[in-house]
């Protein structure tokens, strides 16, 4: 297929190479050119402009926030009025569900399709094509998208025939993960301050009862201390926590515990955590402890 893809951070540099490697044409476009230079070639060329990037059958966005992808999406210069009708603009960022619903309103008066499709995995996940997929939008547009998501995923799940549905699955599965990290960080805070060794610990918990990936690759990076360079910034943890919280106040669901994890982020980051892999914050409980300065 004849694709864009906008936004070459850590996530999507991975994204975009696997989607170079299976043989799509993809035009790259990057606010730091240099990022999309050093990627093109063997089938990739750098856009010169945002609509340049819009000119094929699909455009990816994988953005920070809802402020960086309306930055991309609106304006004369933006998606919404480059983007030809019929195409389709698939956003793998991780943004709120009220931005989710106004972007699948706006293409669908510009006669264009709109796909939510935010993914779960780290960075080197996104390099090696493991990613899982979350789909929200029309079958059709799922269905013409198939072959994008093959080439950087593992797996799709089509969970919604609304775009927000799929923003509002990627919001609890972040804040779930925010959730993993400070209770794994009080947890192993606990048995080290009571003289047991966190890595044997960790051994324990991940081949027992707790085995899942999400617990290996956290609980490795805080007996570790392993927060740098993040693989997820610290400030995108708390925004998506916000959202979350957000998406509770829309859907009058209470979340305590998103309270408690919005409080730890603002604890992280007024101590110099911005630059941190979100993960860091499992090192606050140690803090507490009187385990570390």
């Amino acid at each position: 297929m004849k694709i864009g893809f906008i936004g070459l951070g850590q996530m999507g540099t991975g994204m975009a190479k696997n989607l170079i490697a299976a043989g799509h044409q993809v035009k790259l476009y990057n606010r730091t050119r240099s990022k999309a230079e050093a990627l093109a070639g063997d089938g990739a060329t750098v856009a010169e402009t945002i609509a340049d990037a819009c000119s094929g059958e699909a455009v990816f966005t994988m953005l920070p926030d809802d402020r960086a992808l309306a930055g991309i999406v609106d304006g004369p210069d933006g998606i919404l009025e480059n983007l030809p009708k019929g195409a389709l603009h698939i956003s793998s960022s991780t943004i709120s569900v009220a931005m989710a619903e106004r972007l699948a309103a706006a293409h669908s008066e510009k006669g264009q399709a709109f796909l939510a499709a935010p993914v779960f995995g780290r960075p080197e996940m996104a390099a090696a094509g493991k990613l899982f997929v979350v789909a929200g939008g029309a079958e059709a547009a799922i269905e013409t998208a198939k072959p994008l998501f093959d080439a950087i995923g593992q797996r799709t799940f089509a969970i919604s025939e609304e775009p927000k549905g799929a923003s509002l699955v990627k919001l609890s599965g972040n804040f779930l993960i925010a959730s993993v990290i400070e209770s794994l960080g009080e947890a192993i805070a606990l048995v080290d301050k009571g003289g047991i060794d966190k890595k044997a610990y960790l051994e324990l918990l991940t081949s027992t009862i707790f085995g899942a990936p999400v617990y290996k690759t956290y609980g490795g990076l805080i007996v570790e201390e392993n927060f740098e360079p993040a693989g997820f910034p610290a400030p995108l943890g708390k925004k998506d926590v916000d959202l979350a919280m957000q998406a509770g106040d829309a859907l009058n669901v209470p979340l305590p515990i998103a309270s408690l994890l919005h409080d730890r982020f603002l604890r992280l980051l007024a101590h110099g955590g911005e630059n941190l892999d979100w993960s860091a914050m499992g090192a606050l409980a140690a803090k507490d402890a009187g385990k570390r300065d």
